[in-house]
């Protein structure tokens, strides 16, 4: 999937790393990499599986991921990252959709979130992208919600007029 705009505003002010990014095709992962982006406080990429043809159908490989790491838009961990300290429910947004988690427990969980994480210039540089009509991914969004059944996660979502 292409972003429709293909003049994205790819530019932070005082960010000297600029150039490396209006590259082609740093510039072009990167924005693909935005349709996985869920929101919980902040941006949160949600990159599970790069075998998975919903991230290596859009560009998403590890070789991809690792050159936005080298221009400190994102941190890649083999070992992945996790949120904790959520009670027994939560709520994600996914391009403005809500989706809400129930856990098992009533405190202490956790949620998977992969092995991405944006940094602070990476999600300065998201928030340009996604207002700039980055377009969801639906199977993207049904592959994360199967996951989470898959993990015991309660799910409820608001399903969209079709």
């Amino acid at each position: 999937m292409e972003p429709r705009n293909q003049h994205l505003p790819f530019r932070v002010a005082g960010d000297h790393r600029e150039a490396d990014l209006e590259q082609g095709e740093n510039r072009k992962v990167f924005a693909s990499l935005c349709q996985f982006l869920w929101m919980q406080g902040h941006l949160i990429p949600l990159i599970y599986d790069l075998n998975h043809e919903v991230y290596s159908g859009q560009g998403i490989t590890l070789p991809a991921l690792k050159a936005l790491e080298a221009i400190g838009l994102i941190s890649v961990s083999p070992a992945g990252y996790v949120k904790k300290g959520f009670g027994q429910h939560t709520r994600l947004f996914y391009f403005g959709r809500p989706t809400k988690i129930r856990f098992p427990e009533e405190a202490g969980n956790q949620l998977d979130l992969g092995y991405v994480l944006l940094t602070d210039k990476g999600k300065a540089w998201a928030q340009a992208v996604v207002n700039c009509d980055v377009q969801s991914n639906q199977l993207f969004y049904e592959y994360v919600v199967e996951r989470w059944l898959q993990q015991g996660l309660v799910v409820s979502s608001i399903l969209r007029k079709q």
